[in-house]
């Protein structure tokens, strides 16, 4: 028996160029949202949460519109957040990351992904299959979780608008991952996060 979660990347936000934090999809952004959805359209999933950010939630719509299935249930356990703050084993080049973050956004976000594994890493009680639309950082922490990795790993794992990773939650063993950020549902054009003119 096994939980599956497909974890998705939002797509590409309007303001995204400009530095701003929040903003609706651009229009390549809803063309990766259709594209992920196109590659996840063999599956039944019997539920889709999202992040109550709009970048998010107009991924979630574009996906969900296209598979035919409920809309997704929007969580706050999956709003972005820093996970965790620095620690004594932590390289210093990953300092300067942590230099605008407050004490209590960093506990927030700690509290709030122990909250999603507890969540999420429970086994069911046989196969499920779910589609979590969230934030980088957010599966940078499954992602850590599952190799069991110091806290501090998450800041060097990255995905691409609208990347696809896949967790295997599994009753009597611990958590596998089937794949991490993987774009082959993106044309060239629609991939974010890779040097220009990268052949992959």
């Amino acid at each position: 028996m096994s939980r599956y979660l497909y974890l998705v990347r939002h797509g590409e936000q309007v303001d995204a160029e400009f530095g701003l934090p929040e903003g609706p999809l651009s229009d390549r952004g809803r063309q990766q949202a259709a594209q992920v959805a196109d590659r996840l359209s063999g599956i039944t999933f019997d539920a889709a949460y999202a992040s109550p950010l709009q970048r998010a939630l107009d991924t979630a719509t574009v996906i969900t519109e296209r598979l035919g299935i409920e809309q997704a249930t929007p969580s706050a356990l999956l709003m972005d957040c820093i996970p965790s703050g620095p620690e004594p084993d932590m390289p210093p080049a990953f300092e300067p990351f942590f230099g605008g973050i407050t004490e209590e956004e960093i506990a927030a976000g700690q509290a709030q992904m122990s909250d999603a594994l507890n969540e999420w890493f429970a086994p069911a009680r046989g196969d499920r299959h779910e589609l979590l639309i969230t934030h980088n950082f957010v599966i940078a922490w499954f992602v850590r979780e599952v190799f069991g990795a110091d806290a501090w790993r998450w800041i060097g794992i990255n995905q691409a608008n609208c990347g696809l990773t896949i967790i295997r939650v599994r009753s009597a063993k611990p958590p596998v991952l089937l794949t991490h950020n993987d774009l082959g549902h993106l044309p060239p054009e629609l991939r974010t996060g890779l040097p220009d003119n990268h052949p992959v």
